[in-house]
């Protein structure tokens, strides 16, 4: 901006400061107009005749004026800090003693950070007699499609193996990647009815999920007719997993046939559990008999104090989070974002039984790439301690040698730095 430009808004008629400013971008920089404006007003004083009182000032705006971090802030503090999602059982949790940690926006029960003992109890419980953990902050799809349309064919595009032949009823695991061949997102998928899919998605992946299949629905495959709906908020969910779980159950739930015939494992029923209507699964996360309950979430809490009651004489254990990664670790099991990091294919996890050879999905035409399929990829594995009783640190590091040290803990004031070895 120039003198120039001042002179030509006052001939076009622009008289008021505030006006010219915004013709001729006068105090648009940093200083916001506190010390360039006022040249300008000069000068533009001086085209219409005026003064400088008469002509005006402009004002002053940020970053010239002083704002405290407060007010950046707002109200952004505390609790307020970060926007927090809590299962229909929340308050049955924090009644009972519970701790939580963080899981991308929800708050999740975490027992175990109170003492070894926290973890090691349920642990004993889920592979010996009956355990039960939360699962509600899985996050639920429903994918549904008009008839003779895609919601099959869109599930084979985005997972790696086969969906067009599930039955209705009947859950399967799947694995997806993005366009590089990266695993994106996994979870179970139940069919419904013909064309009425119910998906779960991890925690933390859940929106980018939506997003993901929302766009290639919108951009490449309209065609396919099918429509998507968040229904996380609408449902509640139990894990019952152990020995004991299909007993507990058939105490509070008297209108479906537990028998291994008539209810095999990766299926489902719909009925009713102490009067709810319910829809339970068949699936395990931890290698156990396990079923997981889904109702309403408004009933979610009558129906755990129930489940929590029927299960008494098995001497019930409500578990967390950390008891759970530890019985999948056990089992192999893997958590997408926790395992992986968005560089790893499905054969660096040792999962390539679930990469169909007769079918593309998104993602396929990146496997056979030299980088991707080279043999001296990082591979995933599991370690133990030498010592069964030292356990690891969550985060903790690995290094090539003993004499490699690594930074010490902040709250660690000795000079002895932490190493470790293979």
């Amino acid at each position: 901006m120039s003198a120039a430009d001042i002179y030509l808004a006052a001939r076009e008629g622009f008289e008021s400061v505030e006006h010219v400013k915004r013709y001729t971008a006068m105090g648009f920089g940093t200083d916001q107009g506190k010390l360039g404006n006022i040249n300008g007003m000069a000068i533009l004083a001086g085209a219409l005749g005026k003064t400088i009182s008469e002509t005006g000032t402009t004002t002053f705006c940020l970053n010239y004026m002083l704002v405290t971090f407060g007010t950046f802030a707002g109200r952004e503090l505390g609790e307020f800090l970060d926007p927090v999602r809590k299962t229909a059982i929340h308050e049955w949790h924090v009644e009972n003693g519970a701790m939580f940690e963080d899981v991308s926006n929800w708050s999740v029960p975490d027992t175990t950070r109170a003492t070894a003992r926290t973890c090691t109890r349920p642990w004993r419980a889920n592979r010996s007699r009956r355990a039960r953990a939360s699962a509600s902050s899985i996050r639920q799809r429903s994918a549904r499609s008009t008839p003779g349309s895609g919601s099959a064919k869109l599930l084979n595009w985005m997972y790696t193996n086969p969906w067009s032949k599930l039955e209705v009823g009947k859950c399967r695991y799947g694995l997806m990647l993005d366009e590089n061949g990266m695993i994106f997102d996994d979870g179970v998928t139940v069919r419904l009815s013909k064309q009425h899919y119910m998906m779960t998605t991890t925690t933390g992946g859940a929106a980018r999920v939506l997003t993901w299949l929302e766009r290639w629905l919108q951009t490449e495959w309209p065609d396919m007719r099918v429509r998507l709906a968040s229904v996380t908020d609408h449902w509640v969910t139990f894990a019952v997993v152990g020995p004991n779980s299909r007993k507990v159950l058939q105490k509070v739930c008297h209108d479906i046939n537990f028998a291994n015939a008539s209810f095999p494992f990766m299926s489902y029923r719909d009925g009713t559990v102490v009067g709810a209507a319910a829809r339970v699964m068949r699936i395990s996360f931890s290698g156990e008999l396990a079923y997981e309950v889904n109702v309403l979430a408004n009933v979610g809490r009558a129906v755990w104090e129930a489940i929590m009651e029927a299960g008494a004489e098995f001497d019930i254990t409500p578990y967390g989070t950390e008891t759970m990664h530890v019985l999948r670790a056990e089992k192999g099991y893997i958590i997408v974002g926790q395992d992986t990091d968005g560089s790893m294919t499905p054969y660096d996890l040792g999962m390539g039984g679930l990469v169909a050879k007769s079918k593309d999905f998104i993602g396929k035409r990146s496997l056979p790439r030299l980088d991707t399929a080279k043999q001296s990829r990082k591979q995933f594995v599991g370690l133990l301690t030498d010592d069964p009783q030292y356990v690891l640190p969550e985060g903790a590091q690995i290094v090539a040698g003993r004499s490699r040290a690594i930074p010490r803990r902040c709250s660690d004031t000795s000079p002895r730095a932490i190493t470790a070895s293979f």
